[in-house]
């Protein structure tokens, strides 16, 4: 160093280098040739008239590539590797993420964002049991109806809980639940406009649903709810009106669904945003008849974007009649709820939980598997899963406190969160693994030891082509 440098500058205190000229902004690199292969994500089928249908399950996207292209493209998806610049239909592939670097690890991704969604501090999600009571006797319900609505100390303690966490979230959820949620309508007033006006004096992203019978959703609480940003519900009825009335019977024993579709006739005439999920659960009894109310559905709310259909079977879930349901399951279930989505297809009716709605990481990762994620009853106690609640101890995983603190079993909790995968084998392999992260459903694993499989596990391909058949042009998600 010369003495005429260390006279003028300190070197001691800076950094000569900070005497140079500073650099320029690089500018954007002219990407050369690389080595690429079809991502191991990504799932292709094709159609009877000549199309490839294209999905990635990490990065979500869809594609719909047309005949003349498709031999062009296949050739392009190969697990053995090509040359090219990033142009054209590779540089389009590879932003959709159907083609990757060779070398790239892909599991690895899926460790790291695992990660960043898993362990969030940022985020909160909530389901409320506003009431444990019901106003149904539901034959195939479990729940067993040991307490009414949410207590006043226990609103007080999420009221407490929110307020010392809303500094640190960028996003929240509530999920309204029960029991049937508006039999605890006080609860739920007192804590809705709670939730809105705290998000929005934080700025904290905010949304709310419900799952309800729909015999107390009137006008009225309608109104209510929307105000509250309870924009999302899922509605049961079972099928035509003599089915559901036997399968979900009021508590005095009288029929339930036209006070349930004269109320749904109500929401379809307001103009605001909202999205109904119809669930329809079949059995052997009901499934024959479902036809009559997708006639109902057609002539009253067929033409309403904001209405959705979707199917599960009734299982045996623990409750008292268990015995005596005629109940159906594996491959039968999925064929019944096959033939009911192809008859609701060729109605025109909107069916919820099609592959086009997924996006990618964690899009089926169940809300039990998120250490964000809690079930708080109406006495407090904090639970994971919807299907537990408090009848297995497993899913107790802790209690509020008076002040608003999580008094948490941290063994409890990292049986439903641990990332499971990561010791599964069959999950690694799996093409769909980005979309469930091994936690699909957590209780089956617990119960059995065995991979909670997504359906889409199987009908991924199946689901695509459909997918397609709705969408005669091309897609690109």
């Amino acid at each position: 160093m010369s003495a005429g440098l260390s006279q003028k500058f300190n070197i001691l205190q800076h950094s000569p280098h900070d005497l140079q000229q500073p650099e320029e902004p690089a500018g954007p690199v002219e990407e050369g040739t690389s080595r690429w292969v079809s991502s191991r994500y990504t799932v292709r089928a094709a159609t009877d008239d000549g199309r490839l249908v294209l999905w990635n399950s990490y990065s979500g996207a869809m594609s719909i590539i047309r005949p003349e292209l498709k031999e062009s493209v296949e050739a392009l998806l190969t697990r053995k590797g090509f040359s090219a610049r990033p142009l054209g239909m590779v540089k389009f592939l590879r932003d959709k993420g159907f083609l990757v670097k060779e070398g790239t690890d892909e599991y690895r991704r899926i460790q790291i964002g695992f990660g960043q969604s898993q362990y969030r501090s940022d985020r909160l999600e909530l389901t409320l049991l506003a009431s444990e009571d019901c106003n149904f006797r539901c034959q195939y319900c479990y729940e067993d109806f040991l307490r009414g609505t949410m207590q006043p100390w226990v609103r007080e303690s999420i009221k407490k809980l929110v307020e010392k966490r809303a500094r640190d979230l960028r996003s929240m959820s509530v999920s309204w639940f029960g029991g049937e949620p508006l039999y605890g309508l006080e609860a739920i007033e007192d804590l809705g406009p709670f939730f809105v006006q705290l998000a929005e004096e934080h700025a904290i992203r905010y949304g709310s649903t419900m799952t309800t019978n729909g015999y107390l959703l009137t006008p009225e609480v309608a109104e209510k709810l929307l105000a509250w940003s309870v924009r999302s519900f899922q509605i049961t009825v079972d099928g035509a009106p003599a089915d559901h009335d036997r399968s979900r019977p009021a508590r005095d024993g009288q029929g339930t669904f036209w006070t349930i579709f004269n109320n749904l006739r109500s929401l379809r005439d307001r103009p605001d945003l909202f999205r109904v999920d119809l669930r329809v659960n079949f059995d052997r009894k009901n499934h024959a008849h479902v036809d009559e109310l997708f006639a109902m559905v057609q002539a009253e709310l067929g033409g309403d974007s904001r209405f959705r259909l979707r199917f599960r079977a009734v299982g045996q879930w623990g409750g008292p009649n268990d015995r005596d349901l005629d109940v159906c399951g594996g491959s039968e279930a999925k064929q019944i709820e096959l033939e009911l989505k192809e008859a609701a297809r060729k109605r025109g009716l909107n069916l919820a939980d099609e592959i086009v709605d997924l996006k990618g990481m964690g899009s089926q990762v169940c809300y039990a598997a998120r250490p964000y994620s809690f079930v708080v009853g109406a006495s407090g106690k904090l639970m994971k899963c919807t299907i537990d609640l408090d009848k297995q101890d497993r899913n107790v995983v802790g209690h509020l406190t008076p002040d608003g603190e999580m008094d948490l079993d941290l063994d409890k909790m990292g049986l439903w969160t641990e990332p499971a995968f990561e010791k599964d084998g069959k999950c690694q392999k799996c093409v769909v693994l980005p979309v469930c992260q091994g936690t699909f459903c957590p209780l089956i694993r617990i119960e059995s030891g065995k991979s909670p499989c997504t359906p889409l596990r199987k009908s991924y391909k199946k689901d695509l082509r459909r997918a397609a058949e709705a969408r005669g042009g091309i897609v690109a998600t």
